[in-house]
């Protein structure tokens, strides 16, 4: 007889972007030593997604167990930029470490840092070896991130071969669809819309639904469901939501001044935000040529 899954409702709820219920269901009694800390692992991590980087940072110690110290590693990475370089240090040292450097949650925390510095070799180089469903979820994204939508097709065989209805599979499979595009698309938004409708709808699935409208052209659609991601987002600022209104706005010609603001005040290193200010740029310098 299988065992059952104590962190279920917990983990598929993380997964989901669903962060507060996460924690709400996170009081499970009678864990494994094992289970206990990757409850707090996923808690943490929801706090994070949260913005509450600060509270991580001071409820972990640093005598806990090194996935909460991982977690703790990536709090601090994402508190200030006066910390990144100091938390890739001690990341680097960390994975060196023959005792820890295997634990998959320190490689899924070097993942995640390294591909949101947009080193994706560095990434792979911890999270290729797989062994969790989230390090080959990871994989999928590291993949298509590099335009290898072949090499992400491979990862999500894997995770098929695992457990096809799991939410990690059907969101790689979506995340795979939308790189692909073209028909791929409908069965992208099809998968967003059964996990809505399985769970509950979330930002995250807003988003995904959204953009897959826009890819079939119905703006209309996707500024509606984007309306409704803001009002479900942790908060008013929620940077992919902001910047999905943006292009969706455009495209309709409907002003998007607000919704940019918002996003380059809250995230001034969102892409969106760094390729309008190159534009920008661009543009002062070849009017001063012009003029000269």
């Amino acid at each position: 007889m299988a065992t059952p899954d104590h962190l279920f409702n917990l983990r598929n709820n993380f997964y989901l972007g669903a962060y507060q219920a996460a924690i709400n269901s996170s009081e499970v009694s009678n864990l494994s030593q094992d289970d206990a800390v990757e409850r707090e692992s996923l808690v943490h991590r929801c706090y994070i997604a949260l913005g509450q980087l600060q509270f991580v940072i001071s409820e972990i110690n640093d005598s806990a167990p090194t996935p909460l110290q991982a977690v703790k590693l990536l709090a601090l990475y994402f508190s200030s930029p006066d910390n990144k370089e100091s938390a890739i240090a001690s990341l680097k040292d960390w994975l060196a470490d023959p005792a820890i450097g295997s634990n998959a949650t320190l490689r899924l925390v070097a993942g995640l840092v390294f591909l949101h510095e947009n080193d994706f070799n560095e990434a792979l180089k911890y999270t290729n070896a797989g062994g969790t469903m989230e390090l080959h979820a990871l994989n999928v994204q590291i993949f298509i991130k590099m335009h290898r939508s072949d090499y992400a097709e491979r990862q999500l065989r894997i995770m098929q071969q695992i457990d096809e209805d799991h939410t990690l599979t059907q969101l790689a499979n979506a995340w795979l669809d939308l790189a692909v595009g073209g028909a791929k698309i409908q069965e992208a938004y099809l998968i967003f819309q059964d996990l809505s409708e399985r769970y509950q709808s979330t930002s995250l699935l807003l988003n995904g639904k959204a953009v897959c409208c826009m890819h079939m052209g119905n703006f209309d659609e996707a500024e509606t469901l984007l309306v409704e991601a803001l009002n479900k987002a942790r908060d008013a600022r929620d940077p992919e939501t902001l910047a999905n209104l943006v292009v969706c706005c455009l495209h309709l010609g409907k002003p998007s001044n607000k919704s940019f603001s918002q996003l380059k005040l809250s995230h001034p290193d969102h892409v969106l935000v760094k390729r309008v200010s190159s534009a920008e740029e661009s543009f002062d310098r070849a009017l001063q040529a012009f003029s000269s």
